[in-house]
């Protein structure tokens, strides 16, 4: 038992009541409105004290088995002490094995669950998350957009995200290629290369400036060398994902070519895959998704890793405001932390969903600070969005 639990003395209302699950089905505008679902876990004691978690689901298919995962687990949860909740992490974690080994769907209701399970117990104690996980090492993180192109203007996407920096405040900016929309950002290296010149003229010689090839792309070691080199000349900060993950020799072959840092690792889902990853020598930036990589405990794995190896933690936050209260706890946490993402455009799960939006104010974000998650979920939005 932590000492928070020690001064606070669970009480019979502290124990579980119900466990449940909630998915959505939303449209994003940061990603030309292209519908996004996630899975949410609201989790209630006898007394009424309720935690929300979140599971970055993605997909509908993917979202109703882990809601049905989660409603699975609930009889495991219910009656239990939500203060015992890392104890609860791995009794549910071992449960999983059998069809959960290294991933998949499982390790989106452990995250849900966990986030969840978090929230609660920092709801009881009177606690903001930050301090359950034993304080900030800052209460404020520099914050970049991040967000897609869709226009088929370059000069207009330049321009657009110029203003988020130049207008709003933000630190830098983060670009997601391969995405729906006229765009068509990862495609053509000629059109990459022009697209990033004007990107940084919009954004300024000081913003940081980040490109993430996307999933949807394939590039060969040759193609990406050759878009990384010529960003660089913009000034690039970093380079995400240009290869696939077990595409190691590319990592270290580009590695050795380029001198921006190089990020990954947002598709691992636990310790061990996290573990492999950064062995290999090939990254900077460690990305996770604590709706993903198993909630708030399993991320706090990732970033024990990430301060043994020297390496940068960034949260990958591009869900609901659940994640994003989580996120910036968990990134606020750790000296290995150079900047929040956050989605620069009013979106559902994000501005309609919690009665504070996160917003950032001259390009820093404040760490939450009311208790557990630090905010206030509007149910009637999960009703309203409610996956079919």
């Amino acid at each position: 038992m932590d000492a928070a639990s020690q001064a606070h003395p669970e009480s019979p209302g502290d124990r579980i009541e119900a466990v449940t699950a909630h998915s959505v089905s939303y449209p994003e505008p940061n990603d030309n409105n292209a519908t996004r679902s996630l899975t949410f876990c609201r989790v209630q004691t006898r007394d009424g004290a309720v935690g929300w978690g979140e599971a970055i689901t993605q997909f509908p298919e993917s979202a109703r088995a882990t809601a049905q995962l989660i409603d699975g687990m609930a009889a495991l949860l219910v009656d239990r002490s939500p203060l015992d909740n890392v104890g609860l992490w791995r009794e549910l974690q071992a449960r999983t094995w059998w069809y959960g080994y290294r991933g998949g769907v499982a390790r989106f209701a452990l995250s849900a669950i966990d986030i969840a399970l978090w929230d609660v117990k920092g709801r009881i104690l009177g606690l903001p998350l930050v301090e359950l996980l034993g304080g900030a090492h800052r209460q404020q993180l520099p914050v970049i957009a991040s967000t897609h192109a869709f226009d088929a203007s370059l000069e207009a996407e330049a321009e657009r995200h110029g203003r988020y920096v130049h207008e709003e405040g933000y630190r830098g900016v983060k670009i997601g290629m391969g995405k729906a929309g006229e765009t068509r950002l990862g495609y053509e290296i000629e059109r990459d290369v022009a697209f990033v010149r004007l990107l940084r003229e919009a954004i300024g010689p000081e913003a940081m400036l980040m490109m993430d090839r996307g999933q949807s792309l394939v590039w060969t070691f040759a193609e990406a060398l050759r878009r990384t080199q010529e960003f660089e000349q913009a000034g690039l900060t970093w380079i995400e994902e240009p290869f696939e993950p077990t595409d190691v020799r590319n990592f270290r072959a580009l590695r050795g070519q380029v001198g921006c840092l190089i990020a990954g690792g947002e598709r691992e889902w636990d310790e061990r895959g996290y573990r492999e990853a950064i062995g290999e020598g090939v990254l900077d930036v460690v990305g996770c998704d604590v709706g993903r990589a198993g909630g708030i405990t399993g991320a706090l794995e990732v970033i024990r890793l990430v301060e043994t190896n020297n390496l940068w933690f960034n949260s990958h936050a591009w869900s609901s405001a659940v994640n994003t209260a989580a996120s910036i706890a968990l990134s606020a946490v750790t000296p290995r932390c150079l900047l929040q993402e956050l989605k620069p455009d009013v979106n559902p799960m994000q501005h309609e969903l919690v009665a504070e939006p996160f917003r950032q104010t001259g390009g820093l974000i404040a760490v939450p600070l009311g208790p557990g998650l630090g905010i206030e979920i509007d149910e009637s939005v999960i009703a309203r969005y409610a996956l079919a």
